[in-house]
């Protein structure tokens, strides 16, 4: 029963309307989270179940680990526009209010320094790992 509470937990709110967006986004990812997800697929990271294009209340987030309330965001081109920022910004609040830990790499970093972004990623889940 404790699972299916989890279960329902993992997605904080969101509407079928979030559900269903998420879901062409799946259909639609962008190169550099089709790279990272061959990476993160299959708990191939330090055993962690990531989910792709995950909503979560209002948001859909590139990937999630709901057992380490880790999201993991990849930035295109258009984040470094001034107000994507300050949206990006005031996203990273929201999420953090659901005690969720966000980690932001760039689509150059995941395509070209994937050794990083990876070490990143389980340097992150062992900080947020129960000792």
């Amino acid at each position: 029963m404790s699972i299916n509470i989890d279960r329902r937990n993992m997605f904080y709110g969101a509407d079928s309307k979030t559900f269903d967006t998420a879901t062409t986004l799946r259909k639609n990812m962008t190169l550099a989270e089709l790279i990272l997800w061959k990476k993160l697929k299959d708990k191939k990271i330090f055993g962690a179940k990531f989910r792709r294009e995950h909503p979560i209340g209002i948001f859909i987030v590139d990937f999630y680990c709901h057992q380490y309330k880790l999201v993991i965001e990849i930035d295109g081109d258009i984040h470094c526009d001034k107000e994507k920022k300050e949206y990006d910004i005031g996203r990273t609040a929201e999420l953090e209010r659901y005690g969720l830990n966000i980690l932001r790499f760039t689509n150059h970093q995941v395509i070209f320094q994937m050794d990083t972004v990876i070490t990143r990623i389980i340097q992150r889940i062992k900080e947020l790992a129960p000792l």
